[in-house]
């Protein structure tokens, strides 16, 4: 199948074969028909699938019909700042032969330029959720023409607190707009939005629900907590990697192991929430050009990470909400491309190892590096993996609702 068969205006099938695409991915083959055919859709993509694309060029073929009215049509919701980024600078890269104008707004930054984007008119608005109620707010946007909404990394946009935000912007969208929901996890609080938001939606899943990227090879390595650092730092360098991404659980451990790891002679920069947006953006521009060889990342920060030639991924820490071992490792495997995933495992971690096998229904084969064998005699007692199936859920809920109510409250003292 061509995008040429998919009945694309010429001006977006310019601007596709400009990009290098050559053929439709398996979630636009299957999404894009179904969008043009006005269903609500209901759609499992990992990242790096073209699953913007898949959503953005059905719309800008609809738009198309009718340019003269400059009021925002479509909505596309974004978890964070960085995938907001991304998603506008695919839109527009797809619609730079059309009339279709499109607009940007997110927090950190003035509200002020947003306005004026708005004032001058524009037909597609990506925004992230508390930004987007500031807008609403202030009266200097309305939503009383929209035609179509996106939901893009729903579940992300669920564990970071968004929930009431989502709410209150439903309220102020007078109709009922085609409705649109992507999401690389599927769990019972997607489903459960998904009743509230869609209509007899179309379910389309391009792979089996849950997965991993296949293209990612997948390591967990053992190793004590106190070592972690010095094993990153030995992989790196030994194997001359000179792109990679990490992951922590905290800010503060980000920006500790990136100090730690320039002292090491890696060229290393940190990017999380409590950087200004002007000091992420620098950091995130750095890494791909070359000039960073290692930027270590929290889980908000590096959604919309898009980095085409990514290898390599590190999960320094486990996280506690397992499904964002999937966002991660798909950061790299991007496009087809193969991509190798490292995880870290200190042995009181056991336990989150467990809640991410869960999640992908499949085990991920444990072992050591020879030189950093775990120090087994410092295992005093038994870690949660050992203990019973309620024991492993209830410490898990716990660890969920800890950090979702860390991100909603961040959310709630700086709006995205």
């Amino acid at each position: 199948m061509s995008f040429t068969s998919l009945a694309l205006d010429p001006t977006l099938i310019k601007a596709i074969k400009e990009s290098g695409y050559q053929e439709p991915t398996p979630i636009q083959r299957d999404a894009i028909p179904a969008i043009l055919a006005k269903h609500d859709i209901m759609a499992g993509a990992q990242t790096g699938t073209g699953k913007t694309a898949a959503f953005a060029l059905p719309i800008l073929q609809q738009l198309l019909s009718n340019t003269d009215n400059k009021s925002v049509r479509a909505l596309i919701l974004t978890p964070t700042r960085e995938l907001a980024q991304q998603v506008f600078k695919s839109i527009e890269t797809y619609g730079q032969y059309t009339p279709v104008q499109t607009a940007l707004a997110y927090g950190g930054v003035s509200i002020n330029p947003q306005i004026a984007a708005l004032k001058a008119g524009v037909d597609i608005l990506v925004a992230t959720p508390g930004r987007l109620l500031d807008h609403l707010i202030n009266e200097s946007l309305s939503l009383e023409h929209l035609e179509y909404l996106v939901f893009d990394e729903a579940d992300r946009m669920l564990d970071m607190g968004f929930k009431d935000e989502i709410n209150n912007i439903l309220k102020r969208i007078p109709t009922k707009p085609q409705t649109l929901l992507f999401s690389a996890t599927f769990d019972d609080a997607i489903f459960k939005l998904s009743k509230t938001l869609l209509n007899e939606p179309k379910l389309i899943e391009v792979s089996e629900r849950n997965t991993a990227a296949a293209q990612v090879e997948q390591i967990v390595y053992t190793v004590d907590a106190d070592r972690k650092r010095e094993l990153t730092s030995f992989l790196i360098g030994s194997k001359n990697w000179r792109q990679v991404l990490i992951f922590t659980r905290t800010k503060q451990g980000a920006d500790a192991l990136a100090k730690e790891m320039c002292k090491d002679g890696l060229k290393t920069q940190s990017i999380h929430g409590d950087k200004s947006q002007g000091a992420r953006d620098k950091a995130l521009s750095e890494f791909k050009e070359g000039k960073t060889r290692v930027l270590v990342a929290t889980d908000v920060a590096a959604r919309g990470i898009d980095i085409l030639d990514l290898q390599y991924v590190i999960n320094y820490e486990l996280p506690y909400i397992a499904e964002d071992y999937i966002h991660r490792i798909g950061r790299t495997g991007r496009a087809g491309k193969e991509g190798l995933a490292i995880s870290l495992m200190s042995p009181d971690e056991e336990w989150l190892l467990t809640a991410v096998e869960e999640v992908l229904d499949t085990r991920l084969l444990q072992q050591w590096l020879p030189g950093y064998e775990p120090d087994l005699t410092k295992k005093t007692k038994p870690t949660k993996r050992s203990n019973s199936g309620a024991n492993k859920k209830r410490a898990r809920q716990q660890a969920l609702g800890q950090e979702r109510n860390k991100s909603k409250n961040s959310n709630q003292r700086r709006r995205r």
